[in-house]
């Protein structure tokens, strides 16, 4: 019977159960008198966006009873359930960790909503052995990225963040008041010594300098582009995290989401024949005071998009063009407000547009012998395309949805690579970014030569 008890609820993945789990679960039969706990089944998840499931729910379940804190476990299947269970349920609170603070104030409509504080520095599972590890990911720059990696990270399993780091401590502050986790601004080493892992979203002068040092340390590392800003130097730093044995990935999202990988398929396999041409825009009008209307060393439309523009030319085309031309306009303060990139390969044409200042209709358009690809701005956030052809009337449409901004399928790939569960290296491979450092390298000469000596 629970008629007269003080009924909770929480609901949950319960992937590669460990210590946080165990502490919630604790903390939340605290509150009351009857526990019941939701554990969420595989095609919830995916039609929510998390991604990486290990566990079988049988064993998610098991794990949970196991910790004797759950009075009653249910399952979740479907968007608003949880409406319905506390209504059903006649629950009095509804609980979730502090992750996910002010998400669910709708349900204070129905029952008083708690967030109860992480479990900080979670780094293994339990009764697992550590077959498969958590991986604590620690943050580089808290700036206007670095909030959004941290929201995607929550769906993805065997992730945690314990901590990010940075020397401006206005900044740290900031981040460290609106994000339940610890800001480093002095020692980075003592960071490092903290987290398995590194995600690097600093300035973009810093990167290859961060990349470095936590190689150097063993710690895998996930780095915002461009990574470097010399061929030298990338050759350099994926050779150093090969001797190091740990995974080094340039963060560029485009390349591992499902949509764009499905463009690349349908490319690749023959339906528009010979592939001749390829074009890729992306422009932005940056606010005023922002990176890249205002750093005209290490910023502006080509630093700041070039990377993205140049991801299918190389995954189409490949990366040996036989010639290369760089044109861009420059503002008086030295930003790129313009820049076009054209290469010229034995069979075949590309040209990558990037603008920061400068609106341009950011597309994607891959020109074939038998039709062409076209995937309308944003592309490098690709939810659909269509394939044309001479006739007008033949169009095939294509959908390919995702959740959140795209991070969520970046950090999953980095997780699978490390605990070597999965993991496509086909999707970025180092001699694409390698490649793409060359051209960087090649942008900052030609903008050394316009503008004088930048000293890059």
């Amino acid at each position: 019977m629970t008629e007269g008890k003080r009924k909770v609820i929480t609901y949950g993945s319960f992937d590669l159960f460990h210590e946080g789990h165990y502490r919630l679960l604790q903390r939340a039969k605290e509150l009351g008198d009857y526990l019941i706990v939701g554990v969420t089944t595989e095609h919830f998840d995916e039609s929510r966006g998390k991604l990486n499931l290990m566990d079988p729910i049988l064993t998610r379940i098991e794990n949970v009873k196991n910790t004797g804190f759950a009075d009653e476990i249910i399952i979740e299947d479907h968007e608003g359930q949880k409406i319905e269970d506390i209504q059903r349920y006649g629950v009095d609170i509804f609980v979730l960790g502090s992750d996910w603070t002010d998400q669910f104030d709708y349900l204070k409509e129905y029952c008083q909503v708690v967030y109860l504080e992480r479990t900080p520095n979670v780094s293994s599972t339990m009764k697992r052995k550590d077959r498969i590890r958590i991986i604590r990911i620690g943050i580089i720059g808290t700036g206007r990225i670095a909030p959004r990696f941290f929201t995607e990270s929550k769906y993805v399993s065997g992730v945690t963040i314990p901590c990010a780091y940075n020397p401006e401590k206005e900044s740290a502050e900031k981040f460290e008041k609106n994000h339940p986790i610890e800001v480093f601004t002095d020692s980075f080493d003592d960071f490092l010594q903290n987290v398995d892992a590194v995600y690097i979203a600093s300035p973009n002068e810093t990167h290859s300098g961060y990349v470095r040092k936590a190689l150097d340390a063993g710690k895998h590392v996930l780095c915002e582009k461009p990574m470097t800003f010399t061929y030298e130097e990338a050759v350099e730093l994926y050779e150093l995290a090969e001797k190091c044995g740990v995974i080094l990935m340039e963060g560029i999202r485009t390349a591992y989401l499902p949509g764009f990988q499905q463009i690349l398929s349908v490319a690749k396999s023959g339906k528009i024949g010979e592939i001749r041409d390829v074009e890729a825009c992306f422009t932005r009008l940056p606010s005023p005071g922002t990176r890249e209307a205002t750093d005209g060393r290490y910023s502006g439309a080509f630093l700041e998009y070039g990377s993205y523009t140049m991801l299918p030319i190389f995954k189409l085309l490949g990366m040996d063009y036989e010639n290369v031309q760089i044109d861009s306009i420059f503002a008086p303060n030295g930003i790129d407000t313009y820049t076009k990139i054209q290469f010229k390969y034995r069979d075949g044409l590309a040209t990558a547009k990037c603008g920061a200042g400068v609106k341009s209709e950011g597309q994607l358009i891959v020109a074939g012998t038998k039709g062409y690809i076209l995937a309308q701005s944003p592309w490098w956030l690709t939810r659909s395309f269509d394939v044309r052809f001479e006739d007008p009337d033949l169009i095939e449409h294509h959908d390919s949805s995702f959740q959140g901004d795209g991070f969520r399928y970046e950090i999953s790939e980095f997780i699978s690579k490390i605990n070597r569960t999965g993991g496509n290296t086909y999707k970025l491979t180092a001699e694409e970014s390698i490649a793409m450092a060359d051209v960087v390298e090649r942008f900052m000469r030609t903008k050394a030569d316009v503008q004088g000596d930048l000293r890059i």
